[in-house]
């Protein structure tokens, strides 16, 4: 199973005191593949950095990147779907370059995936990949 994850899930994932660890525990696990740009991974870091020590945050995109089930995409073009906040943007190009099965969100603007005819961009909340990956 391939994923992006936006920013909010893994900031909520990686401490073993959230409910959400398992999906982090999966992912040290390699049972999904992580596809991340570098854009994305620029707002990882800032928000990693905001909410954690910087140790931590170096920490976490360490693991990220050096993941073999982690898959670096490269963009070369925007469809610019999502107008709310065109900042999300970046995980959805990656999930349409990456042919990735979901994004992981727990962010509304997202919403607006579901109602695109074209192209086809499937979204699950934490909960219900929680449940897929159980």
């Amino acid at each position: 199973m391939t994923i992006v994850l936006d920013t909010n899930v893994l900031l909520a994932c990686y401490s073993p005191k959230s409910r959400l660890y398992p999906i982090w525990q999966a992912f040290r696990q390699q049972r999904y593949t992580l596809c991340v740009t570098t854009d994305m991974l620029t707002e990882y870091a800032e928000i990693l950095t905001r909410h954690a020590t910087p140790a931590l945050a170096s920490l976490i995109l360490d693991i990220i990147l050096q993941s073999p089930n982690t898959t670096l995409i490269t963009k070369h073009f925007f469809w610019q779907l999502i107008t709310a906040d065109p900042d999300d943007n970046k995980f959805a190009d990656c999930a349409l370059l990456a042919n990735a099965d979901y994004i992981v969100t727990e962010d509304r603007h997202f919403d607006v995936l579901n109602s695109v005819p074209f192209p086809t961009i499937n979204l699950l909340r934490a909960d219900e990949f929680l449940a897929l990956l159980a």
